[in-house]
């Protein structure tokens, strides 16, 4: 069996593993405090919403929630840690792209995917692309135009992953070339954008939002399926003509394959409750951030789309592991 297959049918397993374990657990859930793994540091937007969200269902729940920071190594560090306490009171919180691309970064997986159980959804990073206000560029058609008119001298900074693999593959249906510029953090690459040297950048807006206000940095359009509410005039890459640069930036809990199906279902069902509460959307959308709940069926399902669009594109584009 292929390694691919091998993960797409660990992951199509997860439901009947859930389902298999006691249900007594259910009313007893959680006996202690609660650990969010997250893998990004203090600050960041994802820290922001598991705090956000933390702070909420620790009332509902009577049990503290605990953020704990766990960020490098391509997410790795968060997920190792996560999968070590073999904890039902531990869940990552955590983009789903950060270990949907794995399989295209690493020959050898160094954990099993099966071990990451989706919960419940909670939010979407909104992805976009930005270019220079000096590029003269408004749209996505004005942005393939020019690049077919000056193939290869467009500077090209995506978020590596699954961001820079769909926009890999959106250059290929495109037929358009540019040229990557390497940024080992990709909010280096801010400053080359507003002054013109690096014409396009594809990553959360929270990235590039402060020179979009500045006037120097224009969004064309975001990859998610959704448009921002709190940015309703900006297309999606669908609604532009261009589906293959089609990506959402799921964030959601992931439980440990020991988790009761009955508990994940009551997690996503508080997530969803404190969801609507009106002062959690605008802080999120500061950060960057659509709130997006979902229940454990429809995140799981969401998961395994992304991971076999991501797995089905790094095989059209002939992408191979080099770790």
């Amino acid at each position: 069996m292929s390694k691919w297959h091998s993960i797409v049918a660990a992951l199509a397993a997860l439901p009947a593993l859930t389902l298999s374990a006691p249900s007594h657990a259910q009313e007893a859930w959680p006996q202690r405090a609660v650990r969010f793994i997250v893998g990004l540091g203090p600050g960041s937007a994802q820290d922001l919403a598991a705090r956000l969200f933390g702070d909420q269902l620790a009332k509902r729940w009577g049990q503290p929630v605990v953020i704990e920071n766990k960020p490098g190594a391509d997410g790795i560090n968060a997920i190792n840690a996560f999968i070590s306490a073999h904890d039902v009171h531990t869940l990552l919180f955590a983009a789903s792209g950060t270990f949907t691309a794995h399989p295209t970064q690493y020959a050898k997986l160094p954990y099993d995917p099966a071990e990451l159980v989706p919960v419940a959804r909670v939010s979407s990073t909104v992805i976009a692309v930005a270019v220079p206000v000096a590029l003269n560029v408004n749209t996505l058609d004005e942005l393939v135009a020019l690049a077919r008119k000056e193939p290869g001298k467009l500077n090209l900074a995506p978020t590596p992953g699954t961001t820079e693999i769909t926009f890999d593959n959106f250059l290929k249906t495109a037929g358009i070339t540019m040229t990557k510029i390497p940024y080992g953090d990709i909010t280096k690459a801010l400053t080359d954008l507003s002054e013109n040297r690096v014409q396009v950048l594809v990553a959360g807006v929270a990235i590039a939002k402060s020179q979009v206000e500045a006037g120097k940095v224009k969004f064309l359009a975001v990859t998610n399926l959704k448009r921002a509410t709190w940015m309703p005039d900006l297309p999606t890459a669908i609604e532009a003509g261009y589906p293959s640069l089609a990506l959402d930036g799921l964030i959601g809990l992931f439980g440990p394959k020991t988790l009761p199906r009955s508990v994940a279902e009551r997690i996503a069902a508080d997530v969803q409750a404190v969801a609507t509460d009106p002062s959690i959307g605008p802080r999120l959308a500061a950060a960057g951030q659509q709130i997006d709940p979902g229940g454990t069926a429809e995140f799981t399902a969401a998961v395994e789309a992304q991971r076999q669009s991501i797995a089905a594109t790094a095989k059209a584009l002939g992408i191979e592991p080099v770790r």
